[in-house]
């Protein structure tokens, strides 16, 4: 299997994964999106909680030149490191939640 059809199928079984569990409060589904031919693999939280109407996005990833962007992520998990434990390499992800020039303190691909 070709690098990025394995990153593609880490992304969407990480994103299924994060998908089973259920928020604490309120009553809030959560959708795994995954458009493949554009590269966008995203985790949306839709329902109800006691301030109203939820619609988040938890997580959001992109594939582009090669990369695993991580755009969005709204978890009490580390991503990035378990992207890694399943397969990613480090040099292949980079952090697009940090500024770039923050980036470059980290473990993680600039760019």
């Amino acid at each position: 299997m070709d690098r990025i059809k394995q990153y593609q199928k880490i992304l969407e079984h990480t994103l299924l994964r994060y998908a089973e569990f259920t928020p604490s409060h309120g009553s809030i589904e959560m959708y795994p999106i995954f458009d493949e031919r554009r590269g966008h693999y995203l985790l949306l939280g839709i329902g109800w909680d006691r301030n109203g109407r939820v619609h988040s996005t938890l997580l959001h990833c992109r594939l582009q030149n090669g990369k695993v962007w991580l755009e969005q992520e709204n978890t009490d998990t580390n991503v990035a490191e378990e992207l890694v434990a399943a397969g990613i390499a480090k040099e292949d992800i980079v952090l697009g939640v940090y500024r770039p020039e923050r980036r470059a303190l980290t473990e993680f691909a600039v760019a």
